[in-house]
């Protein structure tokens, strides 16, 4: 309801964005999925000064590359079902999305969307990956390989876990915000640093760093 997941996003985002030597402020954004997660990642990214110029959902993309403002394509899906019921932009396919120009692409509601077939036409320069396993991982290494930044998806789109985490203990909205900024970026610094330093794919990083802190959270349990 308040947006968690895709505000972690947008905390992502501002992370990553300076290691891609790109600004949020004037970043054209596109989303595949513009529902529960993408929407608000969107307007979150709004708010930073990133522009929306696509967005898909399961009847098509809409594509204005001078800009989406979000809540009227918010009002436009309410009212027509779809994001191709916004009045302006040009209508597209579902996959379309992928091959269009764009800063940063979040994939934010099917598994494998971006694979063999279509990573090639990706031109964004960051990826946030709001759905879980969004790529297969012959797509992600090539995204690499082309210097395609990908932030994966544990790591990008765990607001929703941490804000479930924080309303179990009685924590507030306030606090729930606060957590998932503070451990997302420093998530993602994390694991950008490791990538960087030591010549490996983010999600290799990031899963080093998983297994690190979970072999030490067993420590304290007495487990080896």
């Amino acid at each position: 309801e308040i947006g968690a997941t895709g505000f972690g996003l947008a905390e992502c985002a501002e992370v990553g964005a300076p290691a891609c030597r790109l600004s949020l402020n004037g970043a054209a954004v596109a989303i595949e999925g513009f529902g529960n997660v993408g929407r608000h990642a969107a307007r979150f990214l709004e708010e930073k000064g990133a522009r929306l110029v696509a967005a898909s959902d399961r009847k098509g993309t809409i594509y204005d590359p001078a800009g989406i403002p979000v809540a009227a394509l918010v009002e436009a899906k309410e009212a027509s079902g779809s994001v191709v019921g916004y009045a302006k932009g040009q209508r597209l396919g579902q996959a379309d999305i992928f091959g269009l120009s764009c800063d940063i692409l979040i994939p934010a509601a099917r598994p494998d969307c971006i694979h063999k077939d279509n990573v090639e036409t990706i031109q964004a320069k960051l990826i946030l990956q709001g759905a879980n396993i969004p790529a297969t991982p012959e797509a992600e290494t090539r995204l690499y390989q082309r210097g395609i930044l990908t932030i994966p998806d544990f790591i990008a789109n765990a607001g929703g876990v941490i804000c479930a985490s924080v309303e179990y203990h009685g924590g507030n909205e306030g606090q729930a915000f606060q957590n998932i900024s503070q451990n997302i970026r420093r998530n993602t610094q994390e694991v950008l640093t490791r990538s960087l330093n030591e010549g490996i794919e983010p999600r290799r990083a990031a899963v080093e760093l998983a297994g690190e802190r979970v072999r030490h959270a067993m420590s304290f349990r007495g487990c080896h």
